[in-house]
């Protein structure tokens, strides 16, 4: 079962792994090794935590494009949190965006990417590099200024608030309530453009 899972994973008997410890693996071994013990116990759902951080980014395509297959292949669903926006563009049928532990935007991955409307998705996907030189020559970063409220003790209403360039009143005293923007895409933010 073992050698049969590695293989699932991309790991063939030629590369000599299978008699290998985890410190003489490299990056991209060490995390389908990780992949095919979660795949083993025939999960229906699968929790990767900045499942792909570490990695170089060949590496990190490699491993996405295993999953993707995985998950098709197997029938599965993912719960992948991440900081990095651009791999969850390629790996996430819908995005859940949070800031310090409530829900500011959730929705469909082309929703949330063609229509971010809060303005931290907005900053967020603002941040996420593009390998085309003349874009980031004109592409304007939205920055995320102000202080970071203390997650221990949050003050009421919008959690964003502090940090964000809209915010008013209402904002720093009324927790903002998810609408929806269209079927199934919500935003917490009471002054939604």
């Amino acid at each position: 079962r073992t050698i049969e899972m590695l293989e699932l994973v991309g790991i063939a008997n030629s590369e000599g792994v299978y008699k290998m410890y985890p410190h003489e693996l490299s990056g991209g071994q060490l995390q389908r090794v990780c992949i095919a013990r979660a795949v083993a116990c025939k999960p229906e759902i699968i929790l990767f935590d900045e499942a792909i951080s570490s990695l170089d980014a060949h590496t990190q395509v490699q491993v996405m494009d295993l999953l993707r297959e995985l998950k098709d292949r197997l029938g599965l669903t993912y719960i992948f949190i991440t900081h990095d926006l651009s791999v969850v563009k390629h790996i996430s049928d819908e995005i859940l965006v949070m800031y310090l532990g409530t829900m500011v935007k959730y929705g469909p991955t082309e929703e949330v990417y063609g229509h971010p409307a809060h303005p931290y998705t907005q900053g967020l996907l603002s941040a996420v590099p593009v390998a085309d030189p003349d874009y980031e020559k004109t592409h304007h970063r939205i920055p995320m200024e102000g202080e970071v409220p203390s997650p221990i003790a949050p003050k009421p209403g919008c959690r964003f608030c502090g940090r964000c360039p809209r915010a008013t009143e209402q904002c720093r005293t009324q927790t903002p309530a998810p609408k929806d923007l269209s079927g199934g895409h919500f935003a917490a933010c009471h002054h939604l453009d």
